[in-house]
């Protein structure tokens, strides 16, 4: 196999794990909060990334990515101490929304390490340039709801 094609497809299933991670860390973050906006909030974040998993995934039918949704070590780590930190916290909303906001910005840094890449298909990368780009949007507005407190 071409090594410029193998290195594209370890980019683009970088970014699907991170975004299989998010999707469970953000049920994850739902189950364990009882604010209802909050909570809704989680929710709407989670079938997100799950719409981000399948363009990313049906985008590049010739490169070999993931099927399974499974996550990461890491992701696992990431969710169990999401639950230890919701118990010992008594459930504090802001302290899920801000490991939220932390996993947001690496997943933002995860997709311009793959734009960096001049490898990535034009197709490619206008789906993760656009998907970067809305995470970006989406932390711009927590930042600013977060200001009008």
């Amino acid at each position: 196999m071409n090594t410029d094609i193998k290195e594209i497809e370890d980019r683009l299933n970088d970014i699907i794990q991170k975004n299989e991670d998010s999707v469970k860390g953000y049920k994850k973050a739902a189950e364990n909060t009882e604010n209802a906006g909050l909570q809704n909030y989680f929710w709407n974040k989670a079938k997100e990334r799950r719409t981000f998993l399948v363009e990313l995934k049906t985008s590049t039918p010739t490169l070999n990515t993931r099927d399974k949704i499974d996550g990461s070590t890491a992701g696992a780590l990431h969710r169990t101490w999401m639950d230890v930190k919701a118990f010992f916290s008594g459930d504090d909303a802001e302290a899920m929304l801000e490991e939220a906001i932390r996993g947001d910005k690496a997943a933002i840094e995860e997709y311009n390490e793959v734009l960096a890449n001049t490898l990535v298909p034009p197709s490619l990368s206008s789906i993760i340039r656009r998907q970067r780009d809305w995470l970006m949007q989406d932390l711009e507005r927590i930042k600013t709801l977060e200001d009008l407190r």
